[in-house]
């Protein structure tokens, strides 16, 4: 039964970063949504925590932190594509 808990232990610690690797990534072919609330939605899935959102000069901007980045991101409302990303 000790043996088991180790190895188990071991499977689960090898898989984790496999799974974090697999998020998509943001970029400015990515399709976001041509709401607020699709954006937030894609945004939360990638595994980001909104922080501010606004619409400004017709296009979306969005705060936001998570997967060791803090950036904001323009979308267009039309396309529903970044216009702009900005990391840091």
């Amino acid at each position: 039964m000790y043996k088991i808990v180790p190895a188990a232990l071991t499977i689960v610690a090898l898989a984790v970063p496999a799974f974090a690797q697999t998020a998509p990534a943001l970029g400015m072919d990515t399709v976001l949504g041509k709401t607020m609330e699709e954006v937030k939605a894609s945004l939360s899935d990638m595994g980001y925590e909104i922080r501010k959102s606004d619409i400004e000069d017709g296009k979306m901007e969005v705060y936001f932190v998570g997967n060791g980045q803090m950036g904001e991101v323009y979308v267009s409302t039309e396309t529903g594509k970044p216009t702009k990303i900005n990391l840091k």
